[in-house]
C-alpha cells in the first residue's frame, strides 16, 4: 500500500511483508487539495489519518471567531480529532490543507481490530500516543513560560522546513503572536 507508512511503522516496530500486508489491508486512502477540510467542528470523527504527502493544521475557533491552531501535520504525521475520535464525541477542531495532501486513515473499528490482533500494532500505537502526549505537553509549557521569541525560535529549530511551508500568519497564529511581531522576529535570524 504505502512504502511510507511502512517505513515510518519500521522505526517503532520490525514487520515481514506478511504483516505489513495485513496492517495495510486495514487502511484507506484520501487525496485532499490545498484549502480543503479533512474535519470540521462539529463533525463525528471516525478515523486517524497518518500524513503521507502534504501540510495541514488542526485549529480551533473561539466564540469571537478568534482561530488557535493546535497542532500541525506533514509527512509521517498522525492527526484527528482526537477527543472525538476516542470519546465518540463531536469534534470541536476544523482540520484543513495548507497544501494539496495524500492521507491514509484507519476506523476506529479497524484500529480496535489491528490492535487486539497485532501486539506490534498495539506497541507502536502506545509509543506514538506517548511520543504524541509529551509533544503536547511541551508545547503547553512553551506557551505558558518561554516569550515570543523563544518560541518562534524554538520552532525554526525544531521544524525548519515547517517555516517555508506555512505563511507568516498561519505561524504567527500557532505561535500565539501576531503577524507584525513574527516578522520581527524572523528578520533577525
Amino acid at each position: 500500500m504505502s512504502f511510507e507508512l511502512k517505513t515510518h511503522l519500521e522505526e517503532i516496530i520490525s514487520l515481514t511483508d506478511q504483516e505489513f500486508e495485513h496492517i495495510a489491508s486495514h487502511f484507506k486512502s484520501k487525496t485532499l487539495k490545498k484549502h480543503q477540510y479533512l474535519i470540521q467542528e462539529d463533525e463525528f470523527v471516525h478515523n486517524i489519518y497518518f500524513v503521507v504527502k502534504g501540510l495541514l493544521k488542526a485549529a480551533f475557533t473561539d466564540a469571537n471567531g478568534k482561530e488557535y491552531i493546535i497542532q500541525f501535520a506533514m509527512e509521517n504525521w498522525w492527526l484527528s480529532d482526537f477527543r472525538a475520535f476516542y470519546a465518540n464525541v463531536k469534534s470541536i477542531t476544523n482540520i484543513s490543507c495548507l497544501e494539496n495532501s495524500e492521507l491514509l486513515y484507519i476506523s476506529k473499528e479497524n484500529l480496535d481490530k489491528l490492535c487486539r490482533e497485532s501486539h506490534k500494532m498495539e506497541h507502536f500505537f502506545r509509543v506514538k500516543g506517548n511520543f504524541g502526549y509529551v509533544a503536547l505537553q511541551q508545547r503547553i509549557l512553551s506557551l505558558l513560560s518561554t516569550s515570543p521569541k523563544e518560541r518562534f525560535e524554538q520552532l525554526a529549530q525544531q521544524y525548519p522546513q515547517l517555516m517555508q511551508r506555512a505563511s507568516k500568519t498561519i505561524l504567527a497564529a500557532y505561535l500565539g503572536i501576531s503577524r507584525e511581531t513574527l516578522s520581527r522576529l524572523a528578520t533577525k535570524v
